[in-house]
């Protein structure tokens, strides 16, 4: 999905959907919150691009998502500071729903389950969960994964649906969980782990970053489809927000 990221930007987010009554406006809300404080902190990822990630060895993130929640804040608090904290997979949820991060700016799965701990905006981007595999491990079908050690990042859905398609298949994974995907890149890169699952996209942006990206493919079939959207504390109180990004010239 050959798609411009000026276009994208200006074409998604045209309105964020939210739970709650419109008159439900109070000091609790994200958006009272950010206006209060005069800060909102965005939780960011430092190894999931084209998503969120860290630029170099300092601590400027960038990214689709990243750019996204900073245009969105531009518009409805152009005057607050804003803050990144990196954050992961698994600590992403329980730190909204704390008041720890305003909203989640990495690649967060927008599921049912989910709803019920968050709120979500409507989706910008869809992706399929796939494996990466070295090109000489002779590895191309899911089928092929049976007993052997596949890696994953704790805290994804990927994980999920490895169990789900253990079970639907009665077949067995030995399942390797990283802390966040570079440690889960890094166990298929170290012959550790024989494919690596995760959203296509992510899967590509960590090997076109890796040391030898000729090694490594994507390949079989999509163990379920990932839709992503930014996240915020069910808190956020109107039920349908307008929030207009502006395409950069």
């Amino acid at each position: 999905m050959n798609i411009p990221f000026k276009t994208m930007a200006t074409a998604a987010l045209l309105a964020l959907a939210f739970g709650g009554s419109a008159n439900a406006q109070t000091a609790t809300g994200t958006l009272d919150k950010i206006k209060t404080s005069g800060k909102a902190v965005l939780g960011v990822r430092e190894a999931s691009p084209p998503m969120a990630y860290m630029l170099g060895a300092g601590d400027k993130f960038v990214g689709y998502h990243v750019e996204l929640c900073e245009r969105v804040l531009k518009d409805i608090a152009p005057q607050a500071k804003l803050e990144y904290m990196a954050v992961t997979a698994q600590n992403t949820i329980p730190l909204v729903q704390n008041g720890t991060l305003d909203i989640g700016c990495g690649p967060t799965t927008n599921n049912t389950a989910r709803q019920q701990q968050v709120a979500f905006a409507l989706t910008t981007y869809v992706s399929e969960v796939r494996m990466a595999t070295k090109v000489d491990s002779g590895i191309t079908t899911l089928d092929q994964l049976a007993g052997r050690n596949v890696s994953a990042s704790t805290g994804t859905t990927a994980v999920q649906l490895l169990r789900k398609r253990e079970r639907a298949q009665n077949v067995s994974y030995k399942t390797m969980l990283g802390k966040d995907h570079l440690e889960s890149f890094l166990l298929l890169e170290s012959g550790r782990a024989d494919a690596f699952v995760l959203d296509d996209n992510l899967l590509a942006g960590i090997i076109a970053n890796s040391k030898s990206p000729e090694s490594y493919r994507i390949v079989g079939e999509a163990l379920g489809s990932e839709p992503i959207a930014l996240l915020f504390r069910k808190a956020t109180p109107p039920s349908r927000l307008r929030w207009m990004t502006r395409c950069a010239a």
